[in-house]
């Protein structure tokens, strides 16, 4: 099992939980500063796990 692809997928779910706690909160109306944060957080991660797995090569 490739590393690089397994942290690549731990990030991409890491990142989409993160936009849905932001859409949730956006939704109830909470801190904007912790709307912000988790929210660009939340999209780093999503862009940098899908752009782990998708370059990682696979190696048998």
């Amino acid at each position: 099992m490739n590393l690089k692809r397994t942290f690549g997928t731990i990030l991409t779910v890491l990142g989409i939980a993160g936009l849905i706690y932001t859409g949730y909160t956006v939704m109830q109306g909470g801190a904007i500063t912790s709307m912000i944060v988790v929210g660009i957080l939340g999209f780093i991660f999503f862009v940098y796990g899908i752009s782990l797995v998708k370059n990682t090569k696979d190696e048998a």
